[in-house]
């Protein structure tokens, strides 16, 4: 089984609607996907409520999803580890014990040529709109990255 981890700062709004998008594109019986957030900030919380909305505008529930802290012991039990920013890209590469650990993580949005900023922007303190624009990002590189997971099959 493959197993995928996206991982941003509090685990309550772009992971977990990372999370929930590929998890909807991919066989649950061949991929395992979970999420994380760098900070503590919301341990044992649902996500936050805009995230909650939009993915179910878009036939997709994670309201069933925990906040969690990204451990080091997330590099042995995950296969790919995709992040959301180059500030939880540096804290994830920082918490590394090897070049093995590193190879693992990726930015998301690399996996989209098209897209310039790499950056999956923090909707946090914005609107539903800012939520929403998120979630289309998100979920043009889920296809993506879906294709070629599965094609690596």
């Amino acid at each position: 089984m493959t197993s995928i981890l996206m991982v941003c700062l509090g685990n309550i709004c772009r992971s977990p609607l990372a999370h929930g998008i590929l998890e909807s594109k991919l066989p649950k019986e061949q991929f395992y996907i979970d999420s994380a957030g760098t900070a503590n900030y919301h341990v044992g919380d649902q996500p936050d409520h805009r995230s909650i909305a939009v993915a179910k505008t878009n036939g997709i529930d994670i309201s069933q999803q925990l906040g969690r802290q990204f451990k080091v012991s997330d590099f042995d039990t995950f296969d790919y580890i995709f992040v959301m920013d180059h500030s939880n890209y540096n804290n994830i590469i920082d918490l590394a014990r090897d070049s093995s650990d590193i190879a693992k993580v990726k930015l998301l949005l690399e996996i989209d040529e098209r897209i310039e900023n790499k950056n999956v922007m923090d909707p946090y303190y914005g609107n539903l709109s800012d939520f929403e624009a998120v979630f289309q990002l998100l979920d043009r590189a889920c296809d993506i990255l879906s294709r070629q997971l599965q094609s690596d099959l």
